[in-house]
């Protein structure tokens, strides 16, 4: 037999009160999470864009994978262009950032090899709506691959990066730092550009130092601005110049942050790297420009303790 139900006192009133209150807020805590993301997957996803020629590309990539460590994934040969074309295609996975790399068997149709990185989304259609409505240009619409869709957009100042959607969704691991983003933009477009790419990635700008070390960019005891933005694509490292920029500067498209700087660039060295600039000590981290076989130039730093 079982027992009369009681009324449920005060206290249990309020504790249901909130739990259900918890339940309702999860659905919409879930919606918020997703809103912030945007259309962005994950850093891991953002693949920096290498072309190099056939002859060069077994000792590029394995001289990357002697230096950061990871692996390659199988090399193919296949069209992945809008038009017809044919390219060898590999994937390299390093933990301090991805690669997406092309060895071109015929002629590179325009514009690719301008674009500097390949940005995962989880819908092609919403990303080139919220890129359009943030300012960017749709440059080349969206074209199937062997194993998805891509587009290539182009924001203010010229930067131009490839939208990419895979009808299977890759899962990668999560890497152990996350790459920058590289990117030169001059004084009359800085601004512009980083309002509409914090638009599309809702991401957020984490520094703003417009009297930075120009030492880093080659041309010691100047200052330069330095703009420093995170989102769930990953870093991005916005440089704003005069155009003055000594070589190898601006040739590079991605910096990766490594655990010690010395350790790697003779990893790097042993592997068949140049080292076209020595580590400069740049106040928060010592940097370094390696260029790799096949002439791939990497900005590589290692961040001091706070």
């Amino acid at each position: 037999m079982s027992s009369p139900s009681r009324p449920i006192s005060f206290r249990g009133r309020a504790m249901l009160a909130a739990a259900l209150l918890v339940l309702g807020a999860a659905p919409a805590l879930a919606k918020d999470a997703a809103h912030a993301a945007g259309v962005a997957v994950a850093p891991q996803y953002d693949t920096t864009h290498v072309y190099i020629a056939t002859a060069d590309y077994d000792a590029f990539v394995n001289s990357i994978i002697a230096t950061f460590g990871g692996k390659p994934s199988p090399r193919i040969t296949a069209n992945i262009m809008p038009v017809p074309s044919s390219t060898q295609a590999q994937y390299v996975w390093t933990p301090v950032g991805n690669l997406s790399t092309f060895a071109f068997q015929t002629p590179i149709p325009y514009p690719f090899g301008e674009e500097r990185t390949g940005y995962l989304v989880t819908d092609m259609d919403q990303a080139l709506k919220a890129a359009r409505a943030a300012g960017a240009e749709v440059i080349v619409d969206t074209f199937k691959d062997p194993i998805g869709l891509d587009a290539v957009i182009q924001w203010p100042g010229g930067v131009k990066m490839q939208l990419y959607w895979h009808t299977t969704a890759p899962s990668y691991g999560a890497l152990e730092t996350v790459p920058e983003n590289r990117v030169y933009v001059s004084k009359d477009s800085a601004d512009v550009f980083v309002h509409d790419f914090l638009r599309f990635s809702r991401g957020k700008v984490t520094s703003d130092n417009r009297k930075a070390d120009a030492g880093e960019i080659g041309r010691a005891g100047e200052t330069y601005r330095r703009i420093r933005i995170e989102s769930a694509f990953g870093k991005m490292q916005v440089l704003v110049t005069d155009g003055h920029i000594p070589y190898p500067y601006g040739h590079e498209l991605t910096g990766n942050e490594v655990k010690s700087l010395a350790e790697t660039l003779d990893k790097a060295k042993a592997a068949g790297a140049t080292v076209l600039v020595p580590p400069y000590d740049a106040g928060d981290r010592d940097t370094a420009m390696v260029q790799f076989p096949g002439g791939y130039i990497a900005e590589i730093h290692d961040v001091k303790p706070h």
